[in-house]
């Protein structure tokens, strides 16, 4: 049997008791885009929330699969759930006062324009090669003043260590080791997946903070 709700003031003030109190405000003001909810999106979705962002805007079009469970922030209880809605719910309990809009969609050069417009970052946290690249050079395009950050390169039981993060533009920050990926044959591991994706997290908390200001801030 659980406890009662804590008030978001309560929460604004454990949060702040951890993280600062400016730095806090500026998370609970922050808008960020999450364009994919498997291993890197769920994880990723789920501390940023955890640090206290004041909304998310999540984007998937799959659904809850058996395979997922080996690595994505998901329950049994959810098989065959949109991973949107099934986020989403998980969210609702752990941040309960974090804004949460959830779109089931598969995004494309077509629809980011639109569906991404207005967002100051976005995180791209796809599985696929083709799909990365793609959501990449769009948001590059049609989004210069927006901050991006990627993840690319986290197959494989390599050593953790080899993850890194790298500043590729003024507002590009590309997460992994950019080697690794399934098709080696060595498959995804919960524990580095979640590493790759603790590195996009931050990456975010640290363009919120500020580290980045300066273009000649380096990784």
């Amino acid at each position: 049997m659980g406890g009662a709700i804590p008030s978001q003031a309560e929460m604004r003030d454990s949060l702040a008791a951890r993280h600062g109190q400016a730095l806090q405000a500026r998370l609970e003001k922050a808008s960020v885009a999450v364009c994919g909810l498997g291993g890197l999106g769920s994880n990723i979705a789920i501390a940023l929330a955890r640090a206290g962002i004041g909304q998310l805007h999540l984007f998937d079009f799959d659904r809850v699969d058996i395979s997922n469970l080996n690595r994505q922030q998901y329950f049994v209880r959810q098989l065959g759930m949109p991973k949107t809605d099934a986020m989403k719910e998980n969210l609702s309990e752990i941040a309960p006062y974090c804004r949460v809009t959830a779109t089931q969609v598969r995004l494309d050069e077509e629809n980011i324009p639109s569906l991404l417009a207005g967002i100051p970052i976005i995180v791209e946290a796809f599985d696929k090669a083709e799909a990365k690249a793609m959501l990449v050079n769009t948001v590059l395009e049609k989004f210069p003043d927006a901050w991006l950050v990627s993840g690319n390169g986290m197959g494989g039981h390599a050593s953790a260590n080899l993850i890194r993060t790298r500043r590729l533009g003024r507002h590009f920050l590309l997460c992994g080791d950019g080697i690794s990926g399934i098709e080696e044959g060595e498959g995804l591991f919960s524990a580095r997946v979640m590493a790759c994706a603790a590195h996009e997290a931050l990456a975010v908390i640290r363009i919120i903070a500020g580290d980045f200001a300066s273009p000649d801030v380096k990784e």
